[in-house]
């Protein structure tokens, strides 16, 4: 990953999950993986908007 994103948690090596926050726009993001096969999808509120990590929420 390049300097925009910061993986804010991780859970499990080989397989597991991990939150993704990019440090641009402060939207979260949850990555579940397994191996080599994985998902990403953004994190959202009970309302459908983006969950935001308010160190980096502009």
């Amino acid at each position: 990953m390049d300097d925009r994103f910061e993986v804010k948690e991780k859970n499990g090596m080989i397989e597991g999950t991990r939150i993704i926050v990019d440090k641009e726009t402060g939207v979260q993001y949850l990555m579940a993986h397994c191996t080599n096969i994985g998902g990403l999808t953004v994190l959202v509120d009970r309302d459908g908007k983006p969950l935001l990590d308010p160190r980096y929420a502009k």
